[in-house]
């Protein structure tokens, strides 16, 4: 009995660490997607459109790469290694969770690789098409199988707080979203000419790719941190649970065709969940900013102008878009503008911690991404409508300045986490409830 008791604390911690390892692979591999398939095919993808001044003899399946690789290869890989963390750590299922984790990570990685490899080299896409998308399915189902059965210990229930729909929304988008790309995978494999999918189904992938499970995702875990971060009051329940009804009615709306329908609805969501977060509201508590820049809440904040902006952008482009400016507009202050700002600062707010109570390598690079991010998207929202719609020659100009000015803050993002993760952390970590303290630290 004395033996099984020493043991316990060292099986703990063994199984922390374990974790931590699992996590850092997965935001390694998401950094690794943003960085070479997802920015940089995306830079090169522009500085071709605007040499050219079309979009039109750019192929589609390069296109659809670099969005695929933002969208499941770095955001989706960052969702499900945090998720693979934090929910695990909420239950019982830890040592599952590692064993369960290294598997759904060779399967997703293995299948966001293969979809970008097909799209961009067209070698065996009939084939490598429908195995990529079913490799990123089956990876995601391990995942889903595994944080579905978590319990919390000693608790015969738990009460489903705003926070918990919102990541529970977002789960099932997410596994609509996947399904949705098996479907598409498999109808290109069989019917199409290339392993690009045809625009009238791309559209609705788009909508609920970019604003399905990102998004939920987000409000949720703000809900989750943001009172504890930025010093906010607690999130307005009802407030939240309206924004979800209405989010879910538009990508119900754009899943059916109905994309003006679906732009309403969405730029109805944006200020209500803005409002039930409370991000125009001041904090009633000092926001804490150790270890990071002390500009971070203003950029979570100001995250939500650029939210409405694209929901703006989304109605006016399905009422009057006409060679794509106004749509690649309104998905890049989307994917850019909000979830992009939000991983930069969020994730350089929590990533360090759950890789092993680590602290961020630089607050000046964190300003420096940060600031050089939301200055690339300005420049790219502002020029894209006026180049592809109106075919404005000194908006064809800026664009290329835009892709690299973007590249340049990805490049700062990826490499202050990097340094952070390869420098050993200050002191070992150890489990205190279910969340990583540093040795000696207080219990949170």
């Amino acid at each position: 009995m004395f033996r099984a008791r020493r043991d316990a604390p060292s099986a703990a911690a063994f199984t922390e660490a374990a974790l931590q390892r699992l996590v850092t692979v997965y935001i390694v591999t998401g950094l690794v997607f943003l960085l070479l398939p997802g920015t940089f095919l995306g830079v090169w993808n522009l500085i071709s459109i605007s040499s050219r001044h079309t979009l039109g003899q750019l192929p589609p399946a390069w296109i659809q790469a670099h969005g695929h690789a933002q969208l499941f290869g770095w955001l989706g890989t960052f969702i499900i290694g945090i998720g693979f963390y934090s929910l695990s750590k909420m239950g019982a299922t830890r040592p599952v969770a590692v064993r369960a984790g290294w598997t759904a990570w060779v399967l997703w990685s293995g299948g966001a690789a293969l979809r970008w490899a097909a799209n961009v080299s067209g070698w065996e896409w009939r084939t490598l098409l429908p195995l990529s998308a079913g490799l990123q399915l089956a990876g995601f189902l391990i995942f889903f199988a595994t944080v579905s059965r978590h319990k919390r210990s000693g608790q015969a229930a738990v009460r489903v707080e705003p926070w918990m729909k919102l990541v529970i929304a977002a789960t099932v988008s997410f596994l609509l979203a996947l399904l949705a790309n098996v479907g598409l995978a498999v109808h290109a494999s069989l019917l199409g000419e290339g392993p690009a999918i045809g625009h009238e189904l791309d559209q609705r992938f788009l909508f609920l790719s970019a604003w399905g499970f990102p998004v939920l995702a987000v409000w949720g875990f703000n809900a989750r941190w943001a009172p504890v971060f930025l010093g906010l009051k607690e999130p307005r329940s009802g407030g939240l649970m309206s924004a979800l009804v209405l989010e879910c009615g538009g990508l119900a709306a754009a899943l059916l065709g109905q994309f003006v329908w679906a732009a309403v609805l969405l730029l109805a969501a944006a200020p209500v969940a803005a409002a039930a977060l409370r991000m125009g509201e001041r904090a009633w508590k000092p926001a804490k900013t150790q270890g990071v820049s002390a500009t971070f809440p203003y950029f979570v904040r100001g995250a939500y102008l650029w939210l409405g902006v694209a929901a703006v952008l989304g109605v006016w482009a399905a009422l009057a878009d006409a060679h794509g400016g106004l749509w690649g507009a309104s998905r890049h202050a989307l994917t850019v503008g909000f979830l992009a700002t939000m991983v930069f600062a969020i994730g350089q707010r929590v990533l360090p911690a759950f890789c092993g109570m680590r602290v961020l390598y630089s607050k000046g690079l964190m300003l420096a991404s940060l600031a050089v991010l939301n200055t690339g998207c300005l420049l790219r929202v502002a020029a894209e409508i006026p180049a592809y719609e109106w075919d404005t020659l000194a908006a064809w100009k800026l664009l290329p300045v835009s892709a690299v000015t973007e590249l340049t803050a990805v490049t700062l993002f990826a490499v202050n986490l990097l340094v952070t993760l390869w420098l050993p952390p200050p002191r070992p970590a150890v489990t205190v409830g279910w969340r990583p303290q540093a040795s000696g630290a207080p219990a949170a």
